[in-house]
């Protein structure tokens, strides 16, 4: 199964809340620092799969957003 780049980031967003709890718990020092590790390297894979995503629009700055969308001059 591929994962696509927002999966990757809500995998990163759990690992560094979960280093956030457990630092807060007084957990020991070994596992905050792993997790912490590890949360950096998922940290830097998400940047990079969200990089070099394949996503296209046809959407352009004239479009404005998407829930206030203005009217287009023809």
């Amino acid at each position: 199964m591929k994962l696509s780049a927002i999966s990757w980031l809500v995998i990163t967003t759990h690992v560094l809340l979960t280093v956030t709890v457990f630092s807060v718990l007084e957990f020991s020092f070994n596992w905050v620092f792993y997790l912490t590790v590890l949360g950096q390297v998922f940290f830097i894979y998400t940047v990079y799969k969200i990089l070099t995503d394949t996503y296209t629009t046809d959407k352009t700055f004239n479009d404005f957003y998407e829930d206030s969308p203005i009217e287009k001059d023809e």
